[in-house]
């Protein structure tokens, strides 16, 4: 079994519904991008990622640059582990009620024009295709994966911090959780 790295995003220089729709890091997000980087590089050499992978956000790139650099691989970006999908109909001042509504709800009582399961099943299966990977995602992608590995069908499964790091092991085909990263002990994003 090949482990793989599931990391949340470093904080953020803006919050979500922010007028900065992609924001880079703040000071505090860039330690955390360093910190994470530190973590995964003092593993043993047997279980340290060969690979780089980011959502295409600014957050996440960021978050990933420095574990890329000293790993000296380039970032790939898929967009398999990129935000929740909104709503196509939803305004862009609507985004943030809709996500503290499906925060409380399941999977399946996600208003919107996607099938929610589906999408948590593709981020889970794309995961499980990747081994000695560290991935670099977000809050909710994170709680996709956790929730779908869990069998459980609330949409928050647990509340990753920043640059928390959730272990997970792959035989290629199949996805395990090993451990669940550090959770947030304040505000949800």
């Amino acid at each position: 079994m090949a482990r793989l790295y599931l990391i949340r995003h470093g904080k953020p220089a803006a919050v979500w519904g922010g007028d900065d729709d992609d924001p880079g890091l703040d000071e505090t997000g860039q330690a955390q991008a360093r910190a994470a980087r530190d973590w995964l590089m003092a593993l043993p050499a047997a279980d340290r990622p060969t690979k780089v992978v980011s959502s295409p956000l600014r957050r996440c790139r960021e978050t990933a640059d420095p574990t890329a650099a000293a790993l000296g691989v380039a970032v790939e970006i898929d967009a398999r582990v990129g935000e929740i999908p909104t709503p196509a109909a939803l305004a862009a001042d609507e985004r943030g009620p809709w996500l503290r509504t499906s925060f409380a709800g399941t999977w399946a009582e996600i208003e919107g024009d996607l099938d929610y399961d589906a999408w948590r099943a593709e981020i889970t299966a794309s995961l499980a295709a990747r081994g000695h990977t560290a991935v670099f995602s977000h809050y909710v992608a994170t709680n996709a994966v956790v929730s779908q590995l869990l069998g459980d069908p609330k949409v928050l499964a647990f509340r990753p911090d920043h640059a928390s790091i959730t272990v997970l092991e792959t035989d290629g085909a199949t996805l395990s959780l090993v451990e669940m990263g550090r959770e947030a002990t304040t505000g949800v994003l």
